[in-house]
């Protein structure tokens, strides 16, 4: 029966004239490739290369040979490096830049899908400079980037919605919505207790802005919180509203721990990215993660 390797070896001497230079390229002691030679010369019954002072020449049958099996040869090299550089990407570590308010929701689900990840947490531009000077690999951005050294590619959308706790009785809110009387929206948000998980309150000026046309909300945040999922889970166990992604408060109202209050068509959507440094090697993880995420933001 053929042994591939013999084959192999055949190409190296063929390819170097030497058994000392073909061992080397082959990691294999040189009585190695002697021995697989007289393998091979044994099952195709000829003598494929005469000793010279220094080193081999290749017979008539070597250079026969050497013709019939060097493109079957070289295409099954080529899968195999193919199939190694694929298993390479599944187990290498990988470095993921996100968010911290789309942690849970989104790059929590890769955990799932590889071994080794060291995620980071900053916001876009952050995220961009990173990836863009190959600190990261890759990054989860809701802004789109256009350069020549990066990829992008749009994952799905997210909006801005208001929840609360289960304990409000929002019936007056939902009435002012119905009726679009947006003054007394405006006035029963504002006497609410309000969670935020910036200082700055972003979120909640955003929708202010395109849903009440003000710059500047009259609201003042009652607790501030950091991560958006933690906030939610607070939020579930205790009484307060507040402006959120509507991808972190789904599994939270299908659940029934919190209530949404208003998803207005007035506030838009917002985009999502991923994003990576065009490296030959992370093709494949890209589109495992790209695939992963998708599912998520349908």
């Amino acid at each position: 029966m053929t042994n591939l390797e013999w084959y192999r070896t055949f190409k190296s001497v063929y390819k170097n004239g030497n058994f000392s230079l073909a061992a080397k390229e082959l990691f294999i002691s040189q009585p190695a490739v002697s021995q697989q030679i007289s393998m091979l010369e044994a099952h195709v019954g000829y003598k494929l290369f005469n000793r010279k002072s220094k080193g081999v020449e290749p017979t008539d049958y070597a250079k026969l040979l050497n013709n019939l099996i060097i493109e079957a040869l070289e295409r099954l090299e080529n899968v195999e490096k193919g199939f190694r550089a694929k298993a390479f990407d599944a187990n290498r570590l990988i470095s993921v830049g996100i968010s911290k308010h789309l942690m849970s929701s989104l790059a929590s689900a890769l955990v799932t899908e590889f071994d080794f990840i060291d995620f980071s947490f900053y916001e876009n531009d952050v995220l961009f400079e990173l990836v863009d000077s190959k600190k990261l690999d890759f990054a989860v951005v809701t802004k789109r980037y256009d350069t020549f050294d990066t990829i992008q590619k749009k994952l799905g959308e997210i909006k801005q919605i208001i929840v609360g706790s289960n304990t409000i009785d929002a019936t007056l809110l939902k009435d002012s919505i119905k009726n679009k009387n947006f003054v007394a929206a405006e006035n029963w948000l504002n006497e609410q207790k309000w969670f935020s998980h910036n200082a700055q309150i972003p979120h909640i000026k955003l929708f202010w802005l395109h849903v009440f046309n003000k710059k500047r909300p009259s609201m003042i945040p009652n607790y501030i919180i950091p991560s958006e999922y933690e906030m939610l889970e607070i939020i579930s166990k205790n009484t307060g509203v507040a402006v959120v992604w509507d991808l972190n408060a789904k599994n939270l109202i299908v659940e029934n721990k919190i209530q949404l209050l208003w998803n207005s068509k007035l506030m838009p959507s917002t985009e999502v990215f991923l994003l990576s440094n065009k490296k030959e090697n992370l093709t494949v993880i890209f589109e495992k993660i790209e695939l992963k995420l998708k599912d998520i933001l349908k």
